[in-house]
């Protein structure tokens, strides 16, 4: 998935509203207005690039004539000391670019990186790694385009691509024998082409799910590495699996041994810790 272009613009239109406004006054009281210089994106922490591409986009929506020149892709490992690219050309609109860009790449570097940690903990196994909706509102496409930098898979984008049946649908459609015929029934009538995943706490609740028809996925919810592998197994490849609830780096790979096809973590997003960058002038 690369990110959307009109996506894109929209974010960085709302972005320049919240930060610039009717002007950058520091740069606009201290800085001629045709002045030109170059900066350089410097790394000062190790872990996985992410937001390269989009921060050239977002150079390119504030002012077409900045020139940017990439040393560094998306996906590259870095260290500090690296420079990812040089910018040139107005000042002006590299300094309103400065800080929008820093927080994009900063941010989905440090997702990257995470995801990385933990793709790399499944190493051997069929097992992939998936992010959720616990994302920060309004930069969900970017957050997830940067799991699939660090190696990981999407789940669903949002609440329409996907009937995911969670514990609260299940209780309030009163069970799950309820809550998927009711679910077969809307997606037929409403002819849409997706899959219908429903969360199961206890294996009770698997057994039911095995005896509907219309069910495409099943999500162990809080269930032990054990509990999981006796649930594959049941299973039998009837449908795809995925584990979730509180999985960490320390306890991934055990989910995965355990025969999984994908296990979601929310880490991946909502607590990510963002990698250290710096747009630094260049003096010519």
């Amino acid at each position: 998935m690369a990110v959307e272009f009109t996506k894109l613009e929209k974010f960085v239109e709302l972005a320049l509203e919240e930060d610039v406004r009717e002007g950058d006054h520091t740069s606009l009281s201290t800085i001629a207005r045709d002045a030109k210089g170059e900066a350089r994106l410097l790394i000062k922490d190790t872990g996985v690039l992410a937001g390269v591409d989009v921060a050239k986009d977002i150079f390119s929506l504030i002012d077409a004539d900045l020139a940017v020149d990439l040393h560094l892709s998306d996906g590259n490992a870095v260290q500090p000391g690296d420079i990812a690219f040089h910018v040139a050309g107005n000042v002006h609109s590299i300094l309103k670019a400065e800080r929008l860009v820093l927080n994009v790449m900063q941010r989905m570097s440090g997702i990257a990186t995470r995801t990385k940690a933990y793709t790399d903990q499944l190493e051997g196994t069929k097992t992939k790694v998936l992010d959720t909706r616990k994302t920060t509102p309004l930069l969900r496409f970017l957050e997830k385009e940067a799991v699939l930098i660090g190696g990981g898979a999407n789940h669903r984008f949002g609440l329409y691509d996907m009937i995911l049946i969670k514990d609260n649908h299940v209780d309030y459609a009163g069970g799950i024998a309820n809550a998927l015929q009711r679910a077969h029934a809307y997606r037929s009538a409403q002819g849409l082409d997706i899959a219908i995943e429903i969360e199961v706490r206890n294996m009770q609740e698997l057994e039911q799910v095995l005896a509907s028809e219309h069910v495409d996925r099943v999500m162990f919810d809080n269930f032990t590495p054990e509990q999981v592998h006796e649930a594959v197994e049941v299973v039998n490849g009837r449908l795809i699996t995925e584990a979730s609830g509180g999985i960490t780096l320390e306890t991934i790979r055990s989910y995965a041994l355990a025969g999984v096809d994908f296990i979601s973590v929310g880490a991946l997003t909502h607590s990510v810790r963002s990698l250290d960058l710096s747009l630094k002038a260049t003096i010519l």
